[in-house]
């Protein structure tokens, strides 16, 4: 489960493969949201040519938090997305029912362990 502590690993290091980023297999809904983000964003970037710099000036959004988002070194807070939807007039999170969904594998948790002294 992403979130807390769990925020450490990067949504890329989440994947099967996270050399294939932003194309790879991501078991983490959380992770494979933030993929999805990265995928709409360098779209949006490709489409008019836009530098980074250009995004950073027009939408308030730091050059570097954007370049992570793009890499999947980064969680991007709601503000971040929603400023960089602003700015380019495109949606970039996934909208109910775009999401690539890879069978059987759904986020997981550790197991929970038995408290000691309890049986299982």
């Amino acid at each position: 489960m992403v979130g807390g502590m769990n925020r450490r690993t990067p949504p890329r290091e989440l994947a099967r493969d996270p050399e294939a980023w932003p194309e790879a297999v991501i078991g983490d809904v959380a992770a494979a949201t933030v993929q999805a983000v990265a995928r709409a964003l360098a779209a949006a970037l490709r489409a008019p040519r836009r530098s980074l710099r250009q995004l950073a000036d027009g939408s308030g959004v730091n050059r570097q938090a954007v370049a992570d988002l793009l890499d999947g070194k980064s969680w991007p807070d709601i503000a971040t997305v929603a400023r960089l939807e602003h700015f380019l007039g495109v949606p970039l999170y996934p909208a109910a029912g775009e999401m690539r969904h890879t069978h059987g594998n759904r986020p997981s948790r550790p197991p929970r362990r038995a408290a000691e002294g309890t049986t299982k």
